[in-house]
């Protein structure tokens, strides 16, 4: 048999190509499905964006030395004392589990810082303020009212001492309001009045102080309104003219 100088791929590849160019018979179309033609593509039109050639972008960039690591919670890698770990434990297993009532009974204790009833607390005794002192005295709860003398201004304890006289309220003048600070736990105090005092004492202050006498009262407060009259120079030398 003569050999023909073709190899077997150039002998499949002259088949197909013959295939190809032979036409189909007519009266008979391919048979498959119709494709669809390919909608028109439409381009959306990006707006552009404006960019600021003043500001430029600097994204950051957390490698190694580059910039600081932002903040996060370590909570999880600190290593905690034992005693701590111990009390978070407790504290998980008394949620979890029923604690008897023996035990559980500890965990209802007074708080600390509770304030005290008002029952309980003491009633003061030693008030102080122009104000407080004012109205303890209109409510005859004062015993003793005590009043500096270099209050500034004097206007506001000016009408103290008639308020006392009128509703029968002992009352003293003493000097400086620094010495009456420190009894009431400050460094000044214009006014103090005492709520509540013994007996004993009461009556020795009322010895002193004689409100039902008049006579007194008004020779005292006339004594304290007259002031020492003196003259200037002009004055002086005008009476020695004459």
């Amino acid at each position: 048999m003569p050999k023909t100088g073709l190899s077997c791929t150039e002998k499949t590849l002259l088949t197909l190509s013959l295939l190809q160019q032979t036409e189909m018979p007519k009266g008979k179309k391919a048979k498959g499905k119709k494709v669809a033609l390919a909608p028109v593509v439409v381009k959306n039109q990006e707006a552009k964006k404006v960019v600021n050639p003043l500001f430029e972008k600097r994204p950051k960039n957390f490698g190694i030395r580059q910039d600081i690591q932002p903040q996060r919670d370590l909570t999880c890698f600190v290593k905690w004392p034992c005693y701590i770990r111990l009390q978070r434990q407790r504290a998980i297993l008394y949620k979890w589990l029923k604690v008897p009532p023996a035990i559980n009974q500890f965990t209802q204790a007074l708080d600390p810082q509770q304030p005290p009833t008002a029952s309980a607390c003491p009633q003061p005794v030693l008030r102080a303020g122009v104000n407080t002192v004012t109205t303890l005295v209109e409510n005859k709860k004062a015993q003793l009212v005590v009043i500096a003398n270099d209050m500034d201004p004097i206007e506001l304890v000016a009408c103290l001492p008639a308020l006392c006289r009128k509703m029968g309220v002992p009352y003293y003048i003493i000097k400086g309001k620094a010495r009456l600070g420190p009894l009431v736990h400050r460094k000044t105090c214009t006014t103090a009045a005492f709520t509540q005092v013994n007996s004993e004492t009461k009556e020795l202050w009322r010895s002193w102080w004689k409100p039902s006498e008049p006579t007194t009262m008004t020779d005292m407060m006339r004594s304290v309104a007259t002031g020492s009259k003196i003259c200037g120079s002009h004055c002086q030398a005008g009476k020695g003219r004459g």
